[in-house]
């Protein structure tokens, strides 16, 4: 395993990430135990989380993933572990957590991070992200901003200075946003460096063969700035492994939640997802070692979140870090991006 430090932080983080929100819902706490002892065994050191998993968010499954990683945490050297989670925005109704009070303020955040703490059991968090922004922005394959929609939103400095007094108290190390865009990463680290506030580490963005969105606009902020990308998502929600294309109800959140998968529902993705498949075998590759090659090989990624619902897909989603890279393969999913540019940003 790979371990990169991202920048501005103390985090030694493997270069992939485990993603826990099939935990409470398609996992049990046994399968999520087992999937976090053989990631954990197999390198990684990363671990990701969220106040508001598993998805799709529901009131009788709420913290679950967190309490599944907490049981499995208060068994492990807690220094050997890279723990992140992610506080509820509003705007997303969700009226179960926190009763519906998810505005990025003092006693808001105070509350999420005291409440993760508890279900985790531990005493620090290592990152603790924004799960999306408060403001109107485009958000989960949104992809135009519409000033028509605006709301009132926390200002940035005080959030940070709400996370400031959490990293003081030593409840959480660094912060990172998710699900942002270069305005809103522009505007807390402004205010960080205006007002000597901690600044932001790390942005949990979706990056995938179908959704390139980063490339642009982010990926200049971030790489100017020194901000590690953390995407998740680099399966598109198993579309990129070719199950659907073989079998339209294959089982996975596609077929299993009604309305959860909209984002990859656009035209183009049929298509694009065909083609990649077809490129994957031409290579002798299966297309998930493709898609997770993929984004392994960018040299802006930090840390890849995956996640399985079984042993065999997180093996597979390991071992395709060995997976062959060629400049063949590189020309190759060029040409196939040019045909279908982006089909689900």
């Amino acid at each position: 395993m790979e371990y990169r430090t991202l920048p501005g932080s103390t985090l030694h983080v493997s270069a992939i990430c485990l993603g826990t929100m099939t935990f409470g819902q398609q996992n049990s706490e046994a399968e999520g135990h087992a999937q976090l002892d053989y990631a954990f065994a197999r390198g990684v050191n990363f671990i990701d989380t969220a106040e508001m998993y598993p998805v799709p968010p529901r009131a009788d499954t709420v913290h679950a993933t967190e309490r599944i990683v907490g049981s499995w945490l208060a068994r492990q050297d807690r220094d050997k572990v890279v723990l992140a989670t992610k506080a509820t925005g509003a705007s997303r109704g969700l009226q179960w957590i926190r009763d519906g009070q998810h505005a990025f303020t003092r006693a808001n955040l105070r509350a999420a991070v005291e409440d993760s703490l508890r279900r985790l059991q531990t005493d620090y968090i290592d990152l603790y992200q924004l799960h999306w922004p408060e403001r109107n922005t485009p958000m989960f394959g949104e992809f135009i901003y519409d000033p028509a929609k605006e709301r009132p939103f926390t200002p940035p400095r005080e959030t940070l200075e709400a996370l400031a007094e959490l990293v003081d108290e030593g409840k959480i190390r660094h912060i990172g946003l998710s699900n942002e865009w270069p305005w809103g990463l522009m505007q807390f680290l402004n205010a960080a460096r205006e007002y000597q506030l901690p600044r932001v580490v790390s942005v949990q963005n979706a990056y995938s063969l179908l959704n390139r969105t980063w490339e642009t606009a982010m990926l200049e902020f971030c790489h100017r700035e020194q901000i590690a990308l953390l995407p998740y998502s680099p399966m598109a929600f198993g579309l990129l492994s070719g199950k659907y294309l073989r079998n339209p109800q294959a089982r996975g959140r596609v077929t299993e939640f009604d309305g959860f998968a909209q984002r990859y529902s656009k035209p183009g993705v049929p298509e694009a997802v065909a083609a990649y498949a077809a490129l994957a075998e031409a290579h002798g590759l299966s297309p998930a070692q493709l898609a997770l090659k993929f984004v392994y090989s960018r040299w802006f990624v930090a840390s890849t979140i995956i996640g399985a619902t079984s042993l065999a897909q997180l093996e597979e989603n390991l071992n395709a870090w060995d997976a062959p890279w060629s400049e063949a393969l590189e020309q190759a999913v060029a040409d196939i991006r040019l045909r279908w540019f982006n089909p689900a940003p």
